[in-house]
């Protein structure tokens, strides 16, 4: 559980995809309020790194209360949700506005993106927030998220930007994602309180013991602690993403965790894309069924996504984003996938081409009825052979 792997900064290296969250007390200088700018240059710098080398990177950035706070006179200590959300409104724009000056300094385009509880637990939403963020990444930009303070409610924060970088994390199959805070990882016990305390390098499974390791934020700023981190890995792994808690206050703390730096790694079983098809495929209910003929099944077997053309009935009541089944003529269960369109859309364009969709269905959807990446063939359906007995003649 503590041994270092041979190569431990192989996730960050080798990511497609990584999301990387900021703590407040590395970006707020605690004496004066405001930015601390030197060290912000050296993770922008950093973050263009990973760019140039091809991986898509995210950046999930807690400080706008801890920024706003100063300029509004509030006090040290607690603030009232309505002081909180007070707060963010003033300091998010001076937070948007130090990213966006030192990125487009370098001709990268910055994005905005605001996000609460509920855009990650509602499935419609879920999905808005997730093209959106494939359309920037698609486009060049760097999206940059923090939570939506100003509007939401006790009830639905997440309250802290750790499992929001978790969420995004799995909600755009991100491999890495890198929390990078005021400590260097997690250890067996407070090392301010027990000198015998020992680093845990590396977590592979997430028991009671490791989750009992957790303490409180350490800093005036924090909000999220070892606990929250935790809770963010539990969804990081489940959804096939590697977890990096490393120190953040030294330059360039990404490039010091490729070079070895002491940091923590939680390590999933699975990569992104088995993990969400084994959610998937392990839908318990789906919301209804689509049929298609035998081009389609075969267009499938070879890997490609469901087109309305291939499709010759839907039965059932469904929502964009629900998972249906994928059945033959004669009714055999192929495959499953989340569904491009509602029950009622579905009905109107299947055995129409692509390019039709705007005219039937007055706005432009997605190509497919379920893409490639949101489909999984069931195992009876592995085999074209076995497949092409339940066509009908």
């Amino acid at each position: 559980m503590t041994a270092r792997s041979p190569d431990s900064a192989a996730p960050l290296r080798l990511a497609r995809r990584i999301v990387v969250k900021v703590g407040s007390a590395l970006l707020v200088d605690a004496d004066s309020g405001r930015i601390n700018r030197a060290w912000l240059e050296t993770l922008i710098d950093d973050l263009l790194r990973l760019r140039r080398r091809g991986q898509g990177v995210i950046l999930v950035s807690s400080g706008a209360i801890a920024l706003g706070r100063r300029r509004l006179g509030l006090k040290p200590g607690a603030l009232k949700l309505e002081e909180s959300q007070a707060a963010a409104a003033v300091g998010q724009i001076r937070l948007a506005h130090a990213y966006k000056e030192l990125l487009e300094a370098h001709e990268v385009t910055v994005a905005q993106v605001l996000l609460t509880l509920e855009d990650s637990e509602r499935r419609r939403r879920y999905l808005n927030a997730r093209a959106t963020l494939e359309s920037l990444l698609a486009l060049g930009a760097l999206p940059v998220i923090n939570e939506n303070d100003t509007v939401a409610t006790a009830e639905i924060r997440y309250g802290d930007n750790d499992r929001l970088a978790a969420r995004v994390a799995q909600m755009t199959g991100a491999e890495c994602l890198v929390l990078l805070s005021d400590v260097d990882g997690l250890y067996s016990a407070d090392p301010n309180k027990e000198a015998g305390a020992q680093f845990i390098h590396e977590v592979r499974h997430i028991t009671p013991e490791i989750e009992a390791m957790a303490g409180r934020p350490a800093s005036q700023f924090g909000s999220g602690g070892m606990a929250a981190k935790i809770m963010a890995a539990r969804i990081a792994v489940a959804a096939g993403c590697h977890l990096c808690i490393a120190a953040g206050s030294h330059p360039h703390p990404l490039r010091r965790i490729e070079e070895g730096a002491d940091c923590t790694w939680f390590v999933p079983t699975a990569t992104p894309a088995a993990a969400r098809k084994q959610w998937i495929a392990g839908t318990l209910r789906p919301a209804g069924a689509i049929t298609i003929d035998g081009g389609a099944l075969r267009a499938l077997l070879e890997g490609r996504s469901l087109l309305p053309a291939g499709v010759t009935g839907a039965r059932g009541r469904f929502d964009r984003g629900d998972t249906v089944s994928v059945l033959t003529g004669d009714g055999v269960e192929v495959a499953r996938g989340l569904v491009a369109y509602s029950d009622a859309d579905a009905a109107r364009i299947m055995g129409c081409q692509s390019s039709q969709i705007e005219d039937l269905l007055g706005f432009r959807g997605r190509d497919e009825m379920i893409h490639r990446d949101d489909l999984v063939l069931l195992p009876r359906a592995a085999v074209p052979e076995q497949a092409a007995q339940a066509l009908p003649p």
